[in-house]
């Protein structure tokens, strides 16, 4: 089994839903138009991750390879639909925002390749930090690209965090460029995947210059 630490690095960056296995685009695109939108939707998908790869992991023992994929896309759909039912109770102005795209984590491949390729295959724990890692990493991306987006759009960073999220998130709204007219292009899918090509463009650079130095840096000599 792969240690705590590889977990959250896969996760985070080398495995990174959207970075790596290029999965939940189009949500991706729809709701970063602002970091605001971004964050909440990661932050949803993160606890559905959470909360299936726990309940998968913890009936691996009990549910039949016959009707393990069926009882998986049952168990991601009602923690769908019970994040969408919270959502919509103590964060009504952000389950506006985001609409159809809470019901449609359901279709995210990613949460049902994670328990299908990690949860029902590991422990509890592990995959508890597997779900949050993998997670993480899609929220930081949203996030990024959403405030990418929106400061280049509007010329604001998390516009409407108190509303959306709480008022205790109002600290996070700033205006990065004073009397801004915005750029439409970057707030449009277009220049979305724009920015998203560059991102990759990014990681690829900065993941050749990690191996190239781990390869001129000569190994410690054996005592």
């Amino acid at each position: 089994m792969a240690s705590y630490p590889d977990i959250v690095k896969d996760g985070v960056w080398k495995n990174n839903i959207v970075l790596n296995q290029s999965l939940a685009l189009c949500p991706l695109m729809a709701v970063t138009s602002s970091a605001t939108n971004g964050l909440g939707l990661g932050l949803a998908t993160t606890a559905v991750m959470i909360a299936s790869n726990l309940l998968v992991s913890l009936g691996k023992n009990f549910i039949s390879k016959a009707v393990r994929i069926p009882v998986n896309v049952i168990i991601i759909a009602t923690l769908v639909t019970l994040t969408d039912f919270i959502l919509n109770a103590w964060l009504h102005p952000l389950h506006k925002v985001l609409g159809l795209f809470i019901p449609l984590i359901v279709t995210n491949c990613a949460i049902l390749g994670r328990v299908e390729s990690f949860a029902s295959r590991s422990a509890l724990v592990p995959s508890v930090v597997d779900g949050a890692a993998m997670g993480f990493g899609f929220t930081w991306v949203l996030v990024l690209l959403g405030g990418i987006r929106e400061v280049l759009g509007s010329g604001t960073l998390f516009a409407n965090a108190s509303l959306l999220i709480g008022e205790s998130f109002s600290f996070m709204e700033l205006t990065v460029i004073p009397e801004y007219r915005g750029l439409l292009l970057v707030i449009l899918p277009p220049g979305g995947f724009l920015i998203l090509g560059a991102m990759l463009g990014i990681k690829q650079k900065a993941e050749q210059i990690i191996a190239h130095r781990k390869q001129a840096t000569p190994e410690p000599m054996a005592g």
